[in-house]
């Protein structure tokens, strides 16, 4: 009898010890924290604005971030976008995005923070790009002209031209963005084209003007930050600005004497919106995210922090937007990549 009661009593104890772990498990699925994953750009979402969301919503936020707009593509087009819930990206990468799947519509009664942005945003039809078929598939959040950062200790007077990456007396004191679509865009504004509608006969014009302006350059740079330590370190000269009014802000903190300006070609602009992917896994939790960032305050801050504009409250970029040139997608962005790699890699004009 003895070694059965301590069988029995094994038997119960085993049955304890499942029921208690049963619930453990619930337990914990209960507690279980969502995670919000984030792909956007520096400075988008800085720690402190992570976190207060975070502990607004009791949610985790992962951040990742990206430098150009082909690293953006490749990273939403790897599983179908499943790798993220919202992004941010422009209005001209937007489209490709809205043909390709990879985003689904916003349900706008979810961000009522739209109605504290300025007319030309809140009227969508104003904003192209980010609407199809009668659904809306992004909110607008930032923008910025890409302009043309000139050291005043170097130039007499502000550079007119986006002729002046090129002239030799700069030459190893230019920095350029690496990127394959802008810059065949400004090779084609330098040629007095269509930034977005490069022909065959013209892009031969616009490779080898890019392969004279990797001549020209010191470097290319893929991020704010590191622009300006380039700026800084090699003394250079001139600098496209992709990033704009945000790059200019962190020279200017850093101490650098320098100006920006508008070349007279005008300058191309992008509108950067916040989207949902279709791989998303709590679309409520992605569109709240989208609410928060048009927070006035949040707004605020990009601008005090980055010298990005916002779409809360008028930005410089608005007195001179007969010169801007808002991005629209490319005539064909596989061949601008395949030949910018060509190009990056040393190939000469003779071998195109």
């Amino acid at each position: 009898m003895t070694e059965l009661r301590i069988r029995g009593c094994l038997l119960q104890a085993r049955r304890l010890l499942a029921a208690a772990l049963c619930c453990l498990a619930a337990s914990d699925a209960a507690f279980a924290i969502d995670t919000l994953r984030v792909l956007t750009w520096p400075g988008y979402a800085d720690p402190d604005v992570v976190k207060r969301f975070e502990k607004l919503h009791g949610v985790k936020v992962e951040v990742s971030f990206v430098g150009s707009d082909e690293v953006l593509r490749q990273k939403l087009a790897a599983r179908g976008a499943g790798d993220f819930d919202v992004f941010a990206a422009n209005t001209a990468e937007m489209q490709t995005y809205i043909d390709k799947s990879l985003v689904v519509p916003l349900r706008l009664e979810n961000i009522p923070n739209r109605a504290h942005q300025l007319p030309r945003f809140v009227d969508l039809k104003r904003v192209p790009g980010i609407s199809r078929g009668g659904q809306v598939y992004a909110v607008a959040y930032t923008y910025s002209e890409m302009g043309l950062i000139y050291d005043r200790k170097q130039f007499s007077e502000a550079p007119q031209s986006v002729a002046a990456m090129w002239d030799p007396k700069y030459r190893g004191k230019v920095l350029a963005f690496d990127t394959s679509g802008h810059n065949f865009s400004l090779a084609a504004l330098s040629l007095k084209g269509n930034p977005f509608r490069i022909n065959d006969a013209q892009f031969k014009q616009a490779v080898a003007q890019l392969v004279a302006l990797r001549r020209n350059v010191l470097t290319f740079y893929t991020l704010p930050e590191e622009s300006v330590e380039l700026f800084r370190k090699h003394k250079a000269a001139l600098m496209f600005a992709n990033y704009g009014s945000q790059q200019l802000k962190l020279l200017r903190d850093a101490g650098a004497d320098v100006g920006y300006v508008i070349p007279r070609e005008g300058a191309l602009a992008w509108l950067d919106c916040w989207a949902i992917t279709r791989g998303a896994q709590n679309r409520l939790l992605a569109e709240q995210w989208i609410d928060f960032m048009l927070e006035e305050d949040i707004s605020a801050t990009l601008t005090l922090r980055q010298g990005l504009a916002n779409t809360i409250v008028p930005g410089a970029a608005m007195k001179e937007s007969d010169k801007l040139i808002w991005l629209e997608p490319a005539e064909d962005d596989q061949r601008r990549a395949a030949y910018w790699a060509r190009i990056m890699s040393g190939d000469v004009p003779e071998k195109f």
